[in-house]
């Protein structure tokens, strides 16, 4: 049997998201540190591996929003948790079709894991790519944050209300291995901070992404000073239901929660309509919450599937649409993953929101 006691390491009582991240994260016994997750091979996979064709439309919409912050001589991507650099690969190639802003952008790529960044360098190749673990380095010209499927994959606080108290759902560990949960009593600062959120304040049970508002955070303070934006495409949803969202993930099928602990993958959804009012609640604008289906067919990617299929053989256009399916299709990703972009900057028309 695999302990689990090394998730604890010095303290017997955890709260969920300093466990999970414990799980997922810790440099030693982590799951993105040791654990290629990504593929057919891996535990899931996301929409670059899918489809080429996501990874252009993002390009797509990373030199239009150039275009609408004025074609700057210096302009900054980063991209948030890469996965298996997939998707910035194809980013390359497109920017190579337009020297003018290939020639200004500077592309940073925000990645905790060592191993995953050595599998990064590898898929990308030579280029002029920045590994980075702070946003520091960023010091002129607007910046662009983007993440796909960045921001599930950070731990998230769980908490119980009962009457007039907030109780904490913690994790803690018996002799013989065994994870239990502990609801304890929840500090006044997290209390106090959820109690800001309008969208939380009639839950009996509330998803509170504190590690999330904390990177976060880090990108407001980038944007507020240099211009810029953060746009995040994930799965979720846009009101809270009481629902425990948190799943695990083996070999692309369902895994209980607090079993493989460091072998599968563990993700929350996203409540987009709590990170709408955080971020209005950081002073910066937010353009309506879309569907992955409506931004991708707004980016024009049916027109790109079309021009793409008419030198292919008939094979090559069934995978080529049996994959635009899975990204647009309402019963696949095309409703649950959502999109939001948040900015700083005076204009507002932004391609792919329209």
């Amino acid at each position: 049997m695999i302990s689990n006691k090394k998730y604890f390491k010095k303290s017997k009582i955890l709260p969920v998201d300093k466990f999970f991240n414990n799980v997922l994260f810790d440099k030693k016994n982590g799951y993105y540190s040791s654990k290629l997750p990504f593929g057919a091979s891996g535990d899931f996979i996301t929409a670059p591996g899918i489809s080429n064709l996501f990874s252009e439309m993002v390009g797509i919409w990373l030199i239009s929003t150039w275009n609408v912050f004025g074609k700057p001589k210096k302009f900054n991507i980063v991209e948030l948790g890469p996965g298996d650099g997939k998707l910035t690969k194809v980013l390359l190639k497109v920017f190579q079709k337009f020297p003018e802003f290939e020639k200004s952008i500077n592309i940073f790529l925000y990645e905790k894991s060592n191993f995953l960044k050595n599998l990064q360098k590898k898929n990308i190749g030579k280029s002029k790519i920045k590994w980075i673990k702070t946003f520091s380095n960023i010091k002129n010209g607007p910046v662009v944050f983007f993440g796909n499927e960045f921001f599930d994959a950070i731990p998230i606080k769980q908490f119980l209300r009962k009457k007039n108290l907030l109780l904490e759902k913690n994790f803690s560990i018996k002799k013989n291995n065994k994870i239990f949960e502990v609801y304890k009593k929840a500090s006044s600062k997290n209390f106090s901070q959820i109690e800001k959120f309008e969208s939380l304040k009639k839950l009996q049970f509330i998803e509170f992404p504190l590690l999330g508002f904390e990177e976060l955070g880090k990108m407001i303070k980038k944007i507020s000073k240099l211009n810029g934006g953060i746009l995040l495409i994930d799965y979720g949803y846009l009101k809270p239901n009481n629902n425990n969202t948190l799943q695990s993930v083996m070999r692309h099928k369902k895994n209980n929660l607090l079993d493989n602990l460091g072998h599968a993958d563990i993700t929350s959804l996203v409540n987009f309509g709590l990170l709408n009012e955080y971020f209005i609640k950081s002073d910066l604008k937010v353009k309506e919450i879309i569907t992955q289906k409506f931004f991708l067919e707004k980016l024009g990617i049916v027109e790109r599937a079309n021009n793409l299929s008419k030198k292919m053989t008939f094979k090559e256009q069934s995978n080529l649409y049996l994959r635009l399916k899975r990204l647009l299709d309402n019963d696949l990703m095309g409703r649950l993953f959502k999109v939001i972009f948040t900015y700083k900057f005076k204009k507002n028309t932004f391609l792919g929101f329209e």
